[in-house]
């Protein structure tokens, strides 16, 4: 898989198949994710809840796959070595974008993560509507304790069983750590943010539309460094 993507991609640039790939599903999932939103606007619970859960749910496992066979991203080695514009112009323009790239991916994980949690806590349904509850929603630290070290036991499990069947990786492990250590922000995040919005309806329409901005500011960014990349200053990407 990580040979294939590094092949020559389909968009006609000069981008490898897996930055084409990687542009193209962050276009339909970005796409997605805006129409989720009107839904939601448009008070249309169903569909904005299918839609956001499985656009979510798709994003994750596409971009953990990817990642994993691309170490951090084609845009985070590639365009170190492969940048054909000036000195100047990558130290000044393309570095401190693609750090607010990176950055915001990972912003936008755990909110991603944070939102389908949030999504199925602050719902309810109501004479067939799915709604969001204008009540209380707030979590104890025993509580929170209690579910992180069920998900950390079951993780752990899984990587000694995978390290007893397939042996031990420094990869392996930095995957599980990710995971325990991503699970942790996120809750972290809720004890956080629960304290501002202790309203369920109210947390959840301001931190929709605040994932909302992070994923668009994150399409534009990620937009930019692939034209800069592969169209306006390709270099030689091996």
């Amino acid at each position: 898989m990580a040979e294939f993507l590094k092949q020559s991609g389909f968009l006609g640039t000069h981008a490898t198949m897996g930055a084409d790939l990687s542009q193209l599903m962050a276009t339909v999932f970005t796409t997605l994710f805006v129409i989720g939103w009107i839904h939601a606007r448009q008070r249309k619970g169903h569909a904005h809840h299918w839609l956001m859960l499985s656009g979510m749910i798709a994003m994750l496992a596409f971009f953990t796959s990817y990642y994993l066979f691309r170490s951090l991203g084609v845009l985070a080695f590639e365009g170190k070595e492969g940048f054909g514009g000036s000195q100047e112009l990558y130290n000044h323009v393309f570095i401190p974008l693609l750090t607010l790239h990176i950055c915001l991916v990972i912003i936008g994980i755990v909110m991603a993560v944070y939102m389908i949690v949030l999504g199925f806590r602050s719902q309810a349904i109501v004479e067939g509507r799915r709604i969001l509850r204008n009540e209380l929603l707030q979590t104890s630290w025993g509580k929170v304790g209690k579910i992180f070290g069920s998900i950390a036991a079951v993780l752990i499990g899984l990587f000694l069983w995978r390290v007893a069947t397939a042996g031990f990786s420094v990869r392996k492990l930095e995957v599980y750590l990710g995971f325990i250590i991503l699970i942790g922000i996120v809750f972290s995040v809720e004890m956080a943010i629960q304290r501002i919005w202790p309203n369920a309806e109210r947390r959840h329409r301001a931190l929709g539309l605040f994932t909302m901005i992070v994923y668009c500011i994150l399409f534009v960014t990620g937009t930019t460094t692939y034209t800069m990349l592969y169209i306006l200053y390709p270099g030689k990407i091996g």
